[in-house]
């Protein structure tokens, strides 16, 4: 039997590692982790205890061309706040799917990145009962 401790990271292949580090690092503000000296190009960021990874993938064959579809692999961040991830993300100009009400039991707003992975923003439905 294996016995889970938690998710540790999850990995998005990007076109531009650049072009994603704009995106996250200064749009979305995720902090920049140390990544070990691997021989491809990526970028790790910390989210809560968890860690995302960026990977440069050239050839582009494994990214999505499509927008915004929530039944297609996509990552999920569960954020305080609804109202101030929606304010932030318009103040940042970056295009969103937003769903207070949604029949997942908690708020969700969805963003794509440059690259067109999809991103969830997962909230309470009231901003006092947050985790």
């Amino acid at each position: 039997m294996i016995t889970f401790m938690g998710l540790h990271h999850v990995s998005l292949a990007v076109r531009n590692l650049e072009k994603a580090r704009v995106f996250y690092s200064e749009r979305l503000q995720l902090k920049e982790i140390q990544r070990p000296p691997f021989d491809s190009k990526g970028i790790w960021y910390a989210v809560g205890e968890q860690q995302l990874h960026l990977l440069e993938h050239p050839g582009g064959d494994t990214l999505r061309e499509r927008g915004i579809d929530t039944i297609d692999g996509h990552l999920s961040v569960w954020v305080k706040s609804y109202q101030e991830t929606k304010d932030w993300l318009d103040q940042q100009e970056i295009p969103y799917e937003a769903r207070p009400d949604s029949i997942a039991g908690f708020a969700q707003i969805y963003v794509l990145d440059p690259d067109r992975n999809i991103i969830e923003f997962g909230a309470p439905y009231h901003e006092t009962d947050h985790l």
